[in-house]
């Protein structure tokens, strides 16, 4: 299946701002690439990248005064299948961990292991190990937030969020992800598009998407407790320990968000 995603965001910045942007598909896509996703910028600006800790393509630009847009289209191949997970389920302890899985058991800004481990293990920890456990939690997460865009804010944590019982994707990451963690699981916050490919009108405006990927039978796996069901069409464009590490823009001035438009759909 073809699958067209790109986005146009249009920033208005009060002086010359030093931006870092995250606003392409992550490397694991790249057999799947027809058409690339290159980073258009208008007015033109000299753009420099680099890639993060995670492995995530960083670009960065210093935008002028005024208005300025990043867009982009590419096109993937795709499965036009459902997601499917690996047969594998088991949990490793702690000890026979990867090491670079480590840095995704511990507690990061938007996720405090600390305030729900109590709640973890009383609630989870009679649950079977491995991806059983994991699937109750984001089962547990699907059913305790309300989906809204009116609940969204930047500052909320999947602390906050399991208080508020309301959020948006992110925060139903953030608190699967905590949870996960605080049960001895590594998890990484993922974001980047997911299509409507498959699932029943009516559709909400695109957006960028938020889910998980946790670390059981020795490989990470995707989990994605807002939808909570397998997906038509999932592009990756970033991940790392929470929404902090993976935001699509970083301006280190003052700036306001004029325009998004996201699409992520099929041809």
């Amino acid at each position: 299946m073809k699958l067209r995603v790109g986005y146009e965001l249009v920033y208005e910045c009060v002086q010359p701002t030093p931006m870092m942007l995250m606003l392409n598909t992550h490397y694991s896509h790249a057999k799947e690439v027809l058409s690339p996703d290159l980073l258009a910028v208008n007015p033109p600006v000299p753009i420099s990248q680099y890639r993060d800790g995670f492995g995530n393509l960083c670009s960065r630009i210093v935008a002028p005064q005024g208005l300025i847009e990043f867009s982009t289209s590419a096109v993937l191949e795709v499965s036009s299948e459902p997601e499917r997970r690996p047969p594998l389920t088991e949990q490793h302890p702690v000890e026979a961990l990867p090491d670079d899985t480590l840095v995704f058991l511990l507690g990061s800004r938007y996720c405090e292991t600390d305030l729900l481990s109590e709640f973890a293990w009383q609630t989870f920890g009679k649950m079977p190990l491995g991806r059983g456990r994991v699937d109750a939690i984001c089962n547990y997460v699907h059913e305790h937030i309300v989906f809204g865009y009116d609940f969204a804010r930047p500052t909320k944590t999947a602390w906050q969020a399991w208080q508020e019982r309301k959020g948006v994707c992110r925060d139903f990451a953030h608190l699967a992800v905590a949870l996960c963690r605080a049960m001895n699981i590594p998890a990484r916050y993922c974001t980047g598009y997911i299509s409507d490919v498959g699932t029943p009108p009516p559709y909400a405006t695109m957006d960028f998407a938020a889910w998980f990927e946790a670390y059981v039978g020795g490989c990470w796996q995707t989990f994605d407790p807002r939808n909570n069901v397998p997906r038509t069409g999932r592009v990756l464009m970033a991940r790392g320990r929470d929404a902090a590490d993976v935001a699509i823009s970083n301006a280190f001035g003052a700036t306001q968000l004029m325009k998004f438009d996201v699409v992520c759909e099929a041809l």
